[in-house]
């Protein structure tokens, strides 16, 4: 039977309205009990053998198999939960009602990851009508803490192993088509730490005219992140590059063997007109692959309402991430974050980890890395964007790895692009991405059924 890619595509954009629907944010804890239920019997609708997987203090991931036509298992992993939605008046339409407008449906979690999972579901369902039963035995897992780190997900890994294990699996995807027609796919992804850095100096907050006997938890919190990072942006930590492990001549071939067409669009997403040092072409997609980052994503004192208030801040916090490259470990860039501020004279800074995930990657010569980017290539009909190390962290690889010994990809199953608006107000996916992800989806199923 012929592929009849537009019925596919169709039917994973009424999936796709059905899961945006669902109003998952996992950071406020929104309906995820609700959620896994809508997904798990949409698994098994799909002739799926389902079950909830659950550990204390998390929401239910769901599990689902199907046995297939051959020996051949694949895992694919997806999240149902979303990022919140503020600021609600930026969005032009309701983000949980699905709009369609100028070939492109808006909602919250369209892009991330919804769409994706949408993608997977429509091919097993077309591949179920086509003939009785999968090429290949299906195993998934649909998590619903992504977009909070994946706290609980290693416990889920550990207590779950043997129904996990698997020959292969596929991650959150990349791009199904980047601007120049070629497709993405991923190796791995940066590991990452995230801390929470707090000041308080005073029983409580005074009036500011005090400021000139008194300290400021607000300048002490300043000054401790400004002894952090030098002003070209380089963390001034003492051994925080020690461990970075220089990249491979094969790493850097791919890197410089990536598509840069998406260049421009992201400049244009982030209204900038150039990026950090003038970056461009393959200096700049090494720097965003195998440097490290040290970030402020918050910072929270005193007052920040409309008109003026003449306070001096008892307490001052901020958020900070660091993303880690290999052979780098958050446990020891948390050891020596603290060894600098204590020895830079903030010991008055308390630092609390809240997050952490290690780096996670698949190695290029294996032959499920191999097989993907045959696949992905004989559709696109364009060499595929080999990414060995992308800037983004993906927590559930190195349990993954590390307890179920499951090597896995980000493949070009997901139809996303740089401009989509994951995380923001007005996040979607263009309508003409589905296409390609589907039809390389079905590709790709119906390929591993083959010996290699």
């Amino acid at each position: 039977m012929a592929l009849d890619a537009g019925r596919i595509e169709r039917d994973a954009l009424e999936i796709l309205d059905q899961l945006c629907r669902l109003p998952s944010v996992s950071a406020e804890g929104r309906e995820l009990p609700e959620t896994a239920n809508e997904v798990e019997k949409l698994l098994a609708a799909a002739g799926f053998e389902t079950r909830q997987l659950e550990v204390d203090g998390g929401p239910p991931a769901v599990w689902a198999e199907q046995r297939g036509g051959s020996e051949f298992t694949l895992l694919l992993y997806n999240h149902y939960d979303v990022q919140p939605v503020d600021p609600l008046e930026l969005w032009d339409s309701p983000p949980f009602e699905p709009t369609v407008r100028d070939g492109k449906l808006y909602a919250r979690g369209s892009a991330d990851n919804k769409a994706e999972l949408a993608v997977r579901l429509a091919v097993v369902r077309a591949l179920l009508d086509e003939d009785g039963r999968l090429p290949i035995t299906i195993r998934w897992i649909v998590e619903g803490e992504e977009e909070v780190g994946s706290p609980h997900f290693e416990q889920i890994v550990r207590a779950n192993v043997d129904l996990l294990r698997a020959d292969a699996c596929l991650w959150e995807g990349g791009s199904a088509l980047l601007p120049d027609g070629r497709p993405e796919v991923g190796l791995g992804f940066k590991g990452a730490l995230f801390v929470k850095l707090a000041v308080r100096l005073l029983a409580t907050d005074a009036h500011s005219s005090i400021a000139v006997v008194a300290p400021s938890a607000a300048w002490r919190l300043v000054e401790a992140l400004a002894s952090l990072r030098t002003a070209d942006g380089r963390a001034r930590i003492g051994g925080f590059y020690d461990a970075v492990r220089e990249p491979t001549e094969a790493e850097r071939r791919a890197v410089a063997e990536q598509s840069g067409s998406d260049e421009e669009e992201l400049r244009e997403v982030l209204g900038i007109d150039s990026f950090l040092d003038g970056l461009t072409g393959t200096a700049l997609r090494e720097r965003a692959s195998f440097a490290p980052t040290c970030n402020i994503a918050g910072l929270t004192s005193g007052y920040a309402g409309p008109g003026v208030k003449t306070v001096l801040p008892a307490e001052a916090h901020a958020l900070m991430d660091f993303r880690l490259v290999p052979d780098q470990t958050p446990e020891e860039v948390f050891e020596l974050l603290q060894a600098h501020l204590r020895r830079e004279g903030f010991d008055d800074v308390e630092v609390t980890v809240l997050d952490s995930a290690h780096v996670g990657a698949t190695p290029f010569d294996h032959p499920f890395v191999r097989r993907v980017v045959r696949v992905a290539e004989a559709i696109a009909g364009a060499p595929a964007s080999i990414c060995p190390l992308a800037p983004p962290t993906l927590p559930i690889i190195d349990p993954l790895q590390r307890h179920a010994g499951v090597p896995g990809v980000a493949a070009p199953d997901n139809p996303v692009y740089a401009g989509c608006r994951a995380h923001a107000p007005n996040e979607h996916v263009r309508l003409e991405d589905v296409g390609p992800a589907v039809r390389f989806t079905y590709a790709l199923l119906r390929d591993l059924a083959d010996g290699e």
